[in-house]
C-alpha cells in the first residue's frame, strides 16, 4: 500500500468541538465529556518539582573533556527515566522563531485556523487526535499537527498561510531538531553497544511530525486533562514549552511529578518505538499535560519515527543477547495501530510485547 502523505488514509480522529472556542463562549460550564472523575484519586508529588536529568550536548563531542561522563549520564537518563532536559543544543534561535509563529497561529480567529482543519480519515491538520469513539472522554486542548519530513510527503494544505513567516520558520526548526535527534540516536546506539548505523539507518528519511498544542485556561482545571496519560508511540520526542505556563507531568514511582523546563532547554523523551528497538533496555514513560486555571498554555512536540519502509522490532544484536521481547511489524502497520487507538498509558506496547 502506498501511503499518501504518510498519514493519509491511515485513519483519523472523530470531529469534536473546538476547545479554544468552547472555553471562550462559556468558561464556567464544562461539558461532561471533559470531566475526569478519576483525577481526584491521582497521587501528585506535592513538595515541588523533581529535577529530571540534565544533559549538556556541548560535552557530547568526541575528544571533549567530560565526554565519557556525559555519555554515561545520557545512558542512565534513558534507562532510569526515559526523560531528560537537553542544554547547549545549538537550536536556540530556531526555537525562539518557532515560538513566535505558534503563538501567532493560535491567536488567529477560529475561521482562519480552520483553513488548516483536519479532513476525514486523516490525523494531520488543526483539530483533535485520538478521538475514536463518541463516548470517550476528551482532552481540554486543540492541536495543529503537521508532517514536515520527509519533505516529499508534505501536504501543504495543512501548513498555515498566516502568519506569513510560518513555513520558513517551521522548515528551519524542523531541520535543526532532526539533526539533534539523529545525533542523540547515534549516541544512544553507542550506549546500547550496537553499531550506531544499525539504529540511525532506520531514521534516515525519518517521519517527523510536529504537534503544536494549545491548552485554554479552565476554571475546573483539577477535573480535566490537557492531554491524557500516555507514552509517545514514536522513536524520540523533542518538546519545547512555548510560554511560561507549566503543565507537563511524568509518572514516576506511582506519582505524577510536575516538570519545570529549564530556560532554553529541549525536553527529550524515549518513545515506544525506541523501547522496542532497544529490546526494553530503554523505556518510554507515561506523561500527561494538565491545564491552568487562569492562563493558556502552549507547547510544541517534534516526534521522530523510523522511515516508512522500516520495520519496528528489536535490533538483531540486542535480541540475540536475551531473546526478542517485542514483535516485529512494519512501520505502516505500527502507525495504523497508533492512530486507531485512544491514548491509554502504555497499552500500545502491551499489544506488541512477547509473553514468555
Amino acid at each position: 500500500m502506498v501511503i499518501t502523505g504518510v498519514l493519509g488514509d491511515l485513519g483519523g480522529s472523530l470531529p469534536v468541538e473546538n476547545v479554544q472556542a468552547l472555553a471562550s463562549k462559556n468558561p464556567k460550564n464544562i461539558p461532561l465529556r471533559y470531566i475526569r472523575p478519576e483525577l481526584e484519586f491521582d497521587k501528585l508529588l506535592v513538595d515541588g518539582f523533581l529535577q529530571i536529568p540534565v544533559i549538556d550536548m556541548s560535552n557530547l563531542v568526541i575528544g571533549q573533556v567530560g565526554y565519557d561522563e556525559e555519555l554515561a549520564k545520557l545512558h542512565r537518563a534513558c534507562k532510569e527515566w526515559g526523560f531528560f532536559q537537553l542544554l547547549n543544543h545549538g537550536a536556540s534561535e530556531a526555537i525562539e522563531h518557532m515560538k513566535v509563529a505558534a503563538k501567532e497561529f493560535f491567536s488567529l480567529p477560529l475561521e482562519e485556523k480552520m483553513a488548516c482543519a483536519q479532513l476525514p480519515n486523516n490525523i494531520e491538520g488543526y483539530g483533535q487526535a485520538f478521538v475514536v469513539s463518541e463516548d470517550q472522554k476528551l482532552d481540554w486542548g486543540d492541536m495543529l499537527l503537521i508532517l514536515p519530513l520527509p519533505a516529499s510527503r508534505r501536504n501543504m494544505k495543512f501548513w498555515p498561510q498566516n502568519p506569513a513567516s510560518f513555513k520558513p520558520t517551521l522548515e528551519e526548526y524542523s531541520s535543526k531538531l532532526r539533526s539533534i535527534s539523529m545525533s542523540l540516536l547515534g549516541l544512544m546506539a553507542k550506549n546500547l553497544g550496537v553499531n550506531p548505523a544499525e539504529l540511525t539507518s532506520k531514521f534516515e528519511d525519518c517521519i517527523q511530525i510536529m504537534r503544536m498544542n494549545y491548552y485554554p485556561p479552565c476554571v475546573h482545571a483539577d477535573k480535566v486533562t490537557g492531554l491524557a496519560p500516555h507514552s509517545d508511540s514514536v522513536g524520540l520526542t523533542l518538546l519545547i514549552q512555548v510560554n511560561e505556563v507549566q503543565g507537563l507531568q511524568i509518572r514516576k514511582d506511582l506519582k505524577w511529578v510536575p516538570i519545570e523546563p529549564l530556560p532554553g532547554a529541549i525536553i527529550v523523551n524515549i518513545g515506544d518505538i525506541l523501547e522496542i528497538l532497544s529490546n526494553g533496555e530503554y523505556s518510554s514513560i507515561e506523561h500527561r499535560a494538565v491545564v491552568n486555571v487562569e492562563k493558556e498554555r502552549l507547547s510544541i512536540a517534534a516526534f521522530h519515527s523510523p522511515n516508512v519502509e522500516a520495520n519496528v522490532g528489536p535490533l538483531p544484536d540486542l535480541a540475540a543477547k536475551e531473546g526478542a521481547k517485542y514483535k516485529t511489524i512494519s512501520n505502516e502497520d505500527f502507525m495504523k495501530l497508533v492512530i486507531s487507538n485512544k491514548l491509554d498509558g502504555k497499552s500500545l506496547l502491551d499489544q506488541l510485547c512477547i509473553k514468555h
